[in-house]
């Protein structure tokens, strides 16, 4: 079939396009790849495409390179992300289950999906509005004053002193019988519902131990406050200037925009609003909704409910290979993180 015989065309392309970084032609296209059919056939083909808008040809070169249309067909029509192979897999769970702490995850996410890809990572802290309980802790730390921790699943952790106005380490029964209700409504449960889901705690203590209730759930709403919570991580910004003919006028203007992480910060939203952290979005140039990474395509995921990560770079893009490492570190922070 002529469309099936073009798409292979424009895989090849494509393929030899992001090796290669030249244009491609019809004559290095039947040297390199065994398509089955004539040269003229194969210039038809490319004809065609250029038609349709998949390919086109920069300035006076004879050779053709994909459009960012060229591109979308090309991801739509993946059969499926190839999977990593088994050391690579058993590579990355060994340099992420190294990690001593959220932060270091985080870095460690970042710097291995930069030295995988060769493009620039980004990744969002986990959301506390999407996080659930795993653990609220209640300490007396002198006089009248309560320490309230506040574990997540992802292993983040916010504290609040408050004063309570009594001094609890002369009631640890209180402390305990208090401790045991908060996390039997509380854990498991997501932040954004925490709230709505300890409204009947008045009930479950003592009257006399409402209003110290009522201190410890205000102060724990405090600590999941949202706003103040988004946060990105980056690395392998130095991979841009690497591959700096592939932006010969806009270099600067993406690396300005990474450098905002409000604008990063939407942009993971709306690329990694996906349930299925199987899911891999690619948005391709012109598809990004801000102007200075038209240039630009994206590759990202969600790892687990808690945050989006993913890959920035130009639209000469590996994308299989791109995809398939975003997939996988994915899957792995997810587990460290839920773990």
């Amino acid at each position: 079939m002529s469309d099936d015989r073009r798409l292979d065309v424009l895989r090849a392309i494509v393929q030899d396009y992001v090796r290669t970084s030249e244009p491609v032609g019809s004559k290095s296209l039947l040297e390199r790849h065994q398509l089955g059919v004539s040269a003229a056939t194969v210039r038809n083909d490319m004809a065609v495409l250029e038609e349709e808008g998949l390919i086109t040809a920069p300035h006076t070169s004879a050779g053709r390179v994909p459009t960012d249309a060229g591109y979308r067909l090309f991801v739509d029509r993946l059969q499926q992300i190839k999977p990593m192979t088994r050391a690579e897999r058993t590579a990355i769970a060994r340099f992420l289950d190294g990690a001593v702490d959220l932060d270091d995850v985080v870095s460690r996410t970042t710097r291995l999906l930069s030295s995988l890809t060769q493009q620039v990572a980004v990744m969002q802290y986990p959301s506390l509005s999407r996080s659930t309980v795993r653990h609220v802790e209640l300490v007396p730390v002198g006089g009248t004053r309560l320490m309230i921790v506040l574990i997540v699943n992802t292993g983040r952790v916010e504290q609040r002193v408050v004063d309570v106005g009594r001094d609890l380490t002369l009631e640890p029964e209180v402390v305990a019988q208090l401790r045991a209700v908060v996390n039997e409504l509380t854990v498991g449960e997501r932040l954004s519902t925490v709230a709505a889901g300890t409204a009947t705690i008045g009930t479950r203590v003592a009257t006399a131990d409402r209003a110290l209730a009522e201190v410890v759930l205000d102060a724990l709403a405090d600590a999941a406050d949202e706003q103040t919570e988004e946060r990105i991580a980056m690395a392998g910004t130095g991979n841009l200037a690497r591959v700096g003919s592939d932006f010969p006028t806009s270099l600067s203007q993406v690396l300005e925009a990474l450098e905002e992480h409000v604008v990063l910060l939407k942009l993971m939203g709306s690329m990694a609003s996906l349930d299925d952290a199987s899911t891999v979005a690619v948005s391709i140039g012109a598809e990004n909704p801000y102007e200075p990474l038209r240039t630009t395509s994206v590759v990202a995921t969600t790892y687990g409910t808690a945050g989006g990560l993913g890959v920035v770079g130009p639209t000469r893009m590996d994308y299989p290979q791109a995809m398939a490492t975003v997939r996988a570190v994915a899957h792995y922070v997810a587990d460290i993180l839920d773990g």
